[in-house]
């Protein structure tokens, strides 16, 4: 199985387009034969995508970024879950301040 593979490089086409693949690696993967149909015909209609596999390379991006955001909300709301009590006090502090005449 091929680790990467290599695009047409820039001086062929007059531009700085090189080895846009270089770093993907070729992978199978069983699917639906309706899940595929839906993603052909979702595809078709996206601006910009040009093949099934850059649609499924971008939804798994996109899925992968969902799936960290909430890990890192998590843990945030786990820290504010930690220190709310001292929070709460420096807030009641700063309104005390700021309702100073």
């Amino acid at each position: 199985m091929p680790t990467s593979r290599r695009s047409i490089s820039g001086k062929d086409k007059g531009t700085v387009r090189r080895d846009i693949f270089c770093n993907m690696k070729t992978i199978a993967i069983t699917m639906d034969e309706d899940d595929l149909k839906r993603i052909d015909k979702v595809a078709a209609s996206v601006e910009g995508v040009k093949n099934r596999s850059q649609f499924i390379r971008q939804a798994v991006r996109d899925y992968l970024a969902r799936i960290e955001k909430t890990a890192e909300e998590e843990r945030e709301r786990e820290i504010f879950r930690r220190n709310r009590h001292r929070l709460h006090q420096q807030a009641l502090a700063l309104i005390k301040e700021q309702a100073k005449p």
